[in-house]
């Protein structure tokens, strides 16, 4: 992963101005699937929670991103990286994202926007060619199934949230009828002979009744 350190001040008021403005809209009016997380004391350190796109191996999970602008941005593209545990060829093991729109194809006027939806696309479509996990890449020419499965399993390893705890398991009334049981027992020794629960029998008064009915 890259440093963190701030390049705010290696930017311009004007890139700073623009960045904010667009990242603010961004959050105002968000993109499908696309959380943008902002952080106004450093705009050049951006972060995204992308959802996984349906009909993929990452369908389901909650992948967070993480944009660096650089101190020659816009006229140099920004540094991508996933923040979320990902198996996939155009995603390094230590996050960082290759694809052409942060390579030979950048352009000074494309905005966070695009490259929010670029790296969306690209969990749809990835790029074996330019592949930075060859492991995955390899995989997905030649085993696209075990692609999947191994994809699948990193998502559900890494992307997605805890499952939450039924209120009340099988476990937990069984465990309450128990206790309630002992409790009344409990409780019934505690009381005056009188008014002791009836849960036992007399063997004396037992025998007299046969003796009668003899």
């Amino acid at each position: 992963m890259s440093s963190t350190s701030s390049n705010v001040e290696n930017l311009s008021p004007h890139v700073i101005k623009q960045v904010t403005k667009e990242l603010h809209k961004l959050v105002t009016e968000p993109l499908e699937g696309i959380k943008v997380v902002l952080n106004d004391e450093d705009v050049t350190n951006i972060q995204a929670i992308i959802d996984g796109p349906a009909g993929t191996p990452y369908s389901g999970g909650s992948f967070r991103v993480r944009l660096v602008l650089v101190q020659d941005f816009p006229s140099a593209p920004p540094k991508a990286y996933f923040i979320t545990k990902v198996f996939h060829p155009n995603v390094s093991r230590n996050g960082e994202i290759c694809v052409n729109t942060l390579k030979k194809e950048w352009k000074s006027d494309l905005g966070i926007k695009h490259i929010l939806l670029t790296i969306k696309c690209l969990l749809i479509v990835p790029n074996p060619e330019s592949a930075l996990n060859e492991e995955a890449g390899k995989l997905l020419l030649d085993h696209y199934d075990d692609y999947c499965k191994r994809a699948q399993m990193m998502t559900e390893i890494h992307a997605r949230a805890p499952k939450e705890k039924k209120e009340t398991t099988d476990s937990d009334v069984a465990g309450t009828s128990s206790k309630s049981t002992t409790n009344n027992e409990s409780n019934n020794d505690n009381l005056p002979p009188a008014k002791r629960l009836k849960t036992k029998s007399n063997p004396a008064k037992d025998k007299k009744k046969t003796l009668k009915r003899l």
